[in-house]
């Protein structure tokens, strides 16, 4: 097995306490290998930096059985998450995770909340997609709206300026995400209900995992109830410190049932494989609608999707095998049309059959 990760640093020095930095993505790295020799695998740790004969070569060396990926993008803006697993694939190898296009659609928010808009699943109201400051000015707002770059995860350029209130405030924010990232702003209605991660796992059957709740009631009153980059990493940040995830949360049968359904369409509308997360909202009336999709979401232990796992009676072994397996599983009506060099002819079985 070959487990691939960037190893870029990014164009910006880890900021002290930021635990989504390259330092801790190492350590995570180490300790999922760690994990995964655990369960019998022999595993080949593979990082891609800016090199990519380089890191093509090394890959086709190593012939693994499967690619582990673990590849996210660490520069604004950038879409080589989807790049990278084309490779792979044109490689001829079977991949963890979602396949190249899921990673593409997921990563653009106004395409994915788009798509889902159009095949009837309920996303936030007021979605739209600003490329200059003016186009704020060519529709009436409802206040308050959230304000994100477009093309990014992770909480990235989510902050205590992302909700707005007033016109002047979006202009103001709409040319901070454009100038800062490069990119343009994703704006939607802010909706004021609980929030929720549901964590899916698996193939040909997907497993709706125990729901998640973010509980932001201890935040101070000036901070907004958001999962900003702060929320996530920033381990001395009030947000950190005042924001807890309840695992399982408690929510009534219906609803959770309700979340569940929405979240497995959502996920399968992008394409999704293997594993995923969709984080969900509550709106003024109690209705759940989609704020994202996570196609290849963190695989730490103890936290996120292994958490959701942990409740399920899933220990974190088990959820890497369901994981491995899944990539053997599919994704389905992916043909065996190797283009870079392979030609073991090794790869077959369901969702891998040769052309």
């Amino acid at each position: 097995m070959a487990l691939i990760y960037n190893s870029h640093t990014g164009p910006n020095p880890d900021r002290p306490g930021d635990l989504g930095g390259t330092a801790d993505l190492k350590v995570v790295v180490r300790h999922l290998a760690r994990a995964l020799r655990s369960t019998g695998c022999e595993v080949v740790v593979l990082p891609l930096y800016d090199d990519l004969l380089l890191f093509q070569r090394r890959l086709r060396r190593i012939e693994p059985d499967v690619a582990f990926n673990q590849y996210e993008d660490v520069v604004h803006g950038a879409s080589y998450e989807m790049r990278l697993a084309a490779t792979v694939r044109m490689m001829g190898y079977p991949m963890t995770g979602s396949p190249a296009l899921a990673l593409g659609l997921h990563r653009d928010k106004y395409m994915a909340a788009s798509l889902f808009q159009g095949v009837g699943i309920p996303i936030p109201p007021q979605n739209g997609l600003l490329e200059r400051v003016g186009d704020v000015d060519l529709r009436k707002w409802q206040f308050p709206v959230i304000v994100q770059p477009c093309r990014e995860h992770a909480g990235v350029g989510l902050d205590r300026q992302s909700v707005v209130s007033s016109k002047k405030a979006l202009r103001e924010r709409v040319a901070h995400v454009i100038r800062t990232y490069q990119q343009p702003a994703l704006v939607q209605s802010f909706l004021p209900g609980r929030e929720f991660n549901v964590s899916l796992i698996g193939g040909r059957r997907i497993q709706v995992l125990p729901l998640a709740e973010v509980d932001y009631s201890d935040l101070p009153p000036e901070i907004p109830s958001i999962m900003s980059y702060a929320a996530k990493f920033i381990e001395n940040s009030a947000e950190y410190r005042n924001t807890r995830v309840i695992c399982p949360a408690v929510v009534e049968p219906e609803l959770a049932r309700e979340i569940g359904a929405i979240a497995l369409k959502a996920f399968r509308a992008v394409g999704g494989w293997g594993y995923g997360r969709v984080d969900m909202r509550l709106d003024a009336r109690g209705a759940p609608r989609v704020l994202e999709v996570n196609c290849n979401p963190s695989l730490e232990d103890g936290v996120a999707l292994a958490r959701s796992a942990s409740a399920a009676g899933i220990s974190y072994p088990q959820l890497l095998r369901l994981v491995i397996k899944a990539a053997f599983e599919g994704p389905p009506y992916d043909a065996f049309v190797p283009m870079l060099g392979h030609s073991s002819g090794r790869r077959s079985g369901p969702g891998y059959t040769r052309s």
